[in-house]
């Protein structure tokens, strides 16, 4: 449950501060478990404990073996620092991580959303005046059906 880009926890280092390869993206698993415990300052053994708790979930080489990408490891920061700094309990980081995942998803949906709404309100708005364009200004519609009243007070001189 590695957290992605722009949500919150995660957000992490960037590819200078990771020694990243070149080409690599912050999501690319290009860690194993011994490096990616040293970069984010944790044992080997904790890092195999929050992937099966579901903390992070960490990419897989073909042999099976974990690998950790930078967005990871900056996960893995951020889930020392709440249980061990804020006193959050592991269930409760994995629940702040998942509320930030879903945080980050609407906004990205709201994002669609009003683009969505700006396009479609810019249509009508084109529509409508493509309409006002097509009326003819020389000729009134009169609705003969009705009648038309005009009333003058009385005038007093």
């Amino acid at each position: 449950m590695a957290a992605r880009r722009g949500h919150g926890v995660g957000d992490g280092p960037r590819p200078t501060e990771t020694g990243l390869p070149p080409g690599a993206g912050a999501d690319s698993p290009v860690f194993v478990i011994s490096v990616a415990a040293e970069l984010a300052g944790l044992h080997a053994q904790t890092l195999r404990s929050y992937d099966r708790l579901g903390l992070v979930s960490p990419g897989r080489s073909a042999g099976g073996g974990r690998r950790y990408s930078a967005r990871d490891i900056a996960l893995l920061r951020e889930v020392q620092r709440l249980s061990q700094d804020e006193g959050v309990n592991l269930a409760g980081v994995k629940r702040i991580i998942e509320l930030e995942q879903m945080v980050g998803e609407l906004r990205e949906r709201l994002e669609e959303l009003t683009a969505e709404l700006s396009a479609a309100q810019t249509a009508g708005h084109q529509a409508a005046a493509a309409v006002h364009r097509s009326y003819r200004r020389d000729l009134v519609p009169v609705d003969r059906r009705s009648a038309l009243v005009v009333w003058h007070p009385d005038r007093k001189d």
